[in-house]
This record gives C-alpha cells, structure tokens and sequence, in this order.
C-alpha cells in the first residue's frame, strides 16, 4: 500500500478534538499521512514517519474536504432573465421551477452528464470532496430515474426529488401526482438513490402530502431529509421531525417550537446561504439553532433559480458575515456539519481510518475563508487520497 506525507502544515484542521487544540482539533506545524484513500496517521512534521512519497504544505493550511450535502445539479437551461428581474424587485416563488423542468426535459443524457460533471469539477477545485445532489426537474418517470442514474456514476449521495414541484401536467392533479411519486416513478428512482427529500412549502406540497411521500420513500429503503421553512413559517420542519429525516434544509423561518423539535429529535439544519444571498431574503439565525443544541451544516444549494453558486467557501463567508457564525463554527459546519446532515462518519473530519479528502489552503489559517471573501484560497485538493487535477 503506498503512502504519502504531506508536512509543514501550518494549522491543521481535524475536526477531531482529541488530536489537537479546541473543538477544531486544531496542529501547528502538522502533518499527516495517508495510505490508499484514508488517513494513517497525524502529529507533528517532526515525528512523520517514512513514507514512499512526501508533499511540503509549505506552512499552509490544510482542511478536511467540505461536504456540500444539498445541491440540484441534473439541470439544462439558464434563468438568468429570472434572477434579472428578482434584482429589480420581483420576489422569489417555488414558482420558476417549471422553466427548469421544461429545459431538463429537452435535454439528453449526454447534455445532463455534461452539465454535472462541470459543476462537480468547479466544486472540487474549490475544495469540496463530497457533494449530494437532487433529481426534481424532471418530474416524468422517465426523467426523474434519468437524472438519477446521470447523477449516481459520480456520487453515491443521490436524492430523488420526484416532489420538487408538482409535474404541470398534473397542475388540477395534484393527488394523482402524489400517487405517481409514490408509486411508479419511486418504483424507478428507488434503485438509484440513497435518500428521499420534498419541498414542502406554500407553492409545493402541504404536510399530509410530504408526510405520505416520505412514507413511501422509507418502505423502499430511502432516507428522508425535507426542504422545510424557506419562503415562511410552516409545517417543514415538524414534518422532518416526524419522518426521523437525517436533516431539514433551508430553516430560514423557525418557530421556537421548531427549534426544539430540531434539538430534541437530533435532526441537522442545513442552512444554504447562498440562498438567501441570490434572492434576497433573511438569512436563518444560526446563533440561535446553536444555542438550542442543534447541529448545523452549511450547503451551497447550487441550482439554477435561487442559488447558483458551486463556491462552499463563498457560503462560509456569507455565513460569518450574515448569520452570525464565527469562522470556526462556520467551517465546522461546512465539514464536519455537512457529513451529518448526510449520515457519514468517514469524512468531514481528518482523523486515522477517515477518508483522505482535504483542501490545502493558500493561507497560514482557515479564518482566511471569511477573511478574504471572494479571493480563491484553494491552493490543492485530495480525493480519495488522490490530488484532483487542476482544470485544464
């Protein structure tokens, strides 16, 4: 098994408190070595055992790799008329999915596939390792279990999102869309995804609607996590709660109900900045979720309507600057935050037997991130113990 050491680290985060300083589990002049595509060991540059290759970090930064655990990646078209008009003063609906979904439809398996693999490389080169993405601009069978099997020869987090929106055909319908997405199309998409998620919001589907999808979904095997509380108080999260969903995103309007349930259930808010960024719209209030005991995970929600940014450094930026998240919280959750919200212990930390997935930073400390927003801090990115190629 060949081994590499990257040394002279010049703050390592590990996520694993026991292994250095504070809940970051902070190493100055750090290094670690990985064999095959997990981590074997960490300490200090001066105690690094041999190994066959070796890398100098250069007193940079080295960070686990963010896990971006929501994004909509099986998508065509472009909305950039949409996103015009919102920057004049029109408001954000559920409403501006459809021209997604027509767009998607037209297009073929090679376009979709083109389209992912883009966006994946641009997330990679900006320091993120693992990514979860949607079906839900489909809304046929056909192209729901399409999407999905596009989406899963490049990552195992796959999210059937048949109850995106309901299908325009079924516009006077929207019961027998319900039975479609629980019956036919699930029957497709099964297969081909790990998890389960609806939006279940003003616009989309109510709570007995959502509460009977996530039914369906978990009789086949699937994990449930819900789009819950973007555009105004309502049933998401209770819902999320209910179904024992990994995870409720969005969170941007939560009752102090919610947020007990939130914290009593265990359940992660995956808040996606950039969100409200592109539409805006209020940010959550992280401080509050983390006063109430509740994990929270940062996501970039890459879509084509209401967030189109592959950038987790940008949302951790915007984060510290409008959430109320200091630079480690905010790192803490766009990592260690994001493997939660997705159910994995194997990455979002750096620690012996975890995946060998990190970022190397241009910068002697992560709180650059948010210190430099905008500026492009990734200096190197491994994968699976591989360094990711630069783009061409």
């Amino acid at each position: 098994m060949a081994s590499t050491a990257i040394t002279h680290i010049g703050t390592l985060i590990t996520n694993t408190p026991s292994l250095g300083h504070g809940p970051l589990g902070q190493l100055h002049d750090a290094a670690l070595v990985i064999e095959d595509d997990r981590i074997a060991w960490i300490g200090t540059t001066s105690q690094t055992p041999a190994t066959d290759s070796h890398h100098d970090a250069g007193g940079r930064a080295v960070i686990p790799g963010f896990v971006d655990a929501h994004s909509h990646l099986l998508f065509a078209g472009d909305r950039t008329a949409e996103f015009t008009a919102r920057m004049s003063g029109r408001p954000y609906t559920a409403g501006g999915i459809r021209s997604t979904v027509t767009a998607t439809r037209r297009a073929t398996d090679a376009q979709l596939a083109a389209n992912l693999t883009a966006h994946l490389a641009e997330m990679h080169r900006q320091g993120t390792t693992t990514v979860e993405t949607k079906s839900g601009y489909g809304l046929t069978t056909a192209d729901e279990s399409r999407a999905l099997r596009v989406a899963r020869a490049h990552t195992p987090e796959t999210t059937y999102l048949g109850a995106h929106i309901t299908a325009p055909e079924y516009a006077d319908d929207p019961d027998g869309y319900v039975a479609l997405v629980t019956g036919p199309m699930l029957d497709a998409c099964a297969p081909h995804a790990r998890w389960i998620d609806v939006f279940c919001e003003r616009g989309a589907f109510g709570a007995d609607a959502a509460r009977t999808i996530l039914a369906a979904g978990r009789a086949r095997g699937l994990l449930p996590r819900v789009h819950a509380n973007q555009l105004g108080p309502g049933p998401g999260v209770q819902v999320a709660v209910e179904a024992g969903a990994v995870s409720a995103d969005h969170c941007t309007h939560l009752t102090d109900a919610d947020i007990t349930a939130l914290a009593d259930a265990g359940t992660v808010a995956t808040l996606l900045p950039g969100c409200e960024f592109s539409t805006r719209s209020p940010y959550p209030d992280a401080r509050r979720l983390l006063a109430a005991g509740v994990t929270v995970a940062l996501a970039t929600d890459c879509n084509p309507g209401s967030s189109y940014t592959s950038s987790m450094p940008f949302c951790l930026a915007v984060a510290v600057r409008e959430m109320g998240l200091t630079p480690d919280e905010a790192l803490w959750s766009a990592t260690a935050g994001g493997a939660a919200a997705l159910a994995r212990d194997d990455i979002g930390h750096l620690a012996p037997g975890a995946r060998a997935d990190l970022a190397v930073l241009d910068a002697p400390s992560p709180v650059h991130l948010a210190y430099r927003p905008g500026v492009p801090l990734v200096h190197a990115v491994w994968r699976d113990g591989r360094p990711v190629p630069p783009a061409p």
